[in-house]
């Protein structure tokens, strides 16, 4: 009869030390490697592109540690690289960082090149400003997370309260809220 259960403790590594002849050539069977390492590299050491198509994709654009845009896509798939994100049905929120009433902007198509922070919206795309109650309608936008820089290099329209401005051109920066048209600017007051 065993008076101490915990002398019974040195036992479990002497037996586990006994009996590995039994159990260690299976653990190692498991535990090798399979297949070929060399065959799956590829030939010349050039990195594999990772191809996809999502549903519903959501994107956070941090800046500086903090969230500036939320863009929503219905459907996201890569471009020419892995390194480039394209997007249909796009609805994006910018909060940038001391909006009180986010910027909302949807448009068909969408490209984001992740690299350059690049975000292209394309075909009927519409800006919203509700703190001051503006719409800006374009068929092309490009926005440099650089620079902090929307430009539209086509047609825009932009409808306010009792305005109107249409322009060939618009650079907008989000940092001073501060347009700049070019190429034949029309407003109607």
């Amino acid at each position: 009869m065993i008076r101490n259960p915990r002398n019974l403790l040195w036992l479990m590594p002497l037996l586990l030390f006994v009996s590995s002849p039994l159990w260690r050539p299976a653990l190692v069977a498991f535990l090798t490697p399979r297949g070929d390492f060399a065959a799956s590299l590829s030939g010349n050491g050039a990195q594999q592109g990772q191809n996809f198509i999502m549903d519903s994709i959501t994107i956070t654009l941090n800046s500086s540690g903090r969230k500036e845009w939320i863009i929503r896509a219905e459907r996201a798939f890569t471009g020419r690289t892995d390194r480039e994100l394209g997007m249909i049905g796009v609805d994006a929120l910018y909060i940038g960082k001391d909006r009180k009433q986010p910027i909302r902007i949807s448009s068909d198509r969408g490209t984001y090149y992740l690299d350059e922070r690049h975000l292209i919206l394309i075909d009927s795309v519409v800006v919203r400003k509700p703190a001051t109650h503006e719409v800006l309608y374009t068929d092309l936008l490009h926005y440099y997370d650089q620079t902090k820089m929307v430009i539209s290099p086509v047609d825009v329209e932009i409808v306010g309260r009792g305005f109107t401005i249409r322009a060939g051109r618009m650079d907008y920066d989000l940092s001073t809220d501060g347009y700049d048209f070019s190429n034949g600017v029309v407003v109607d007051i």
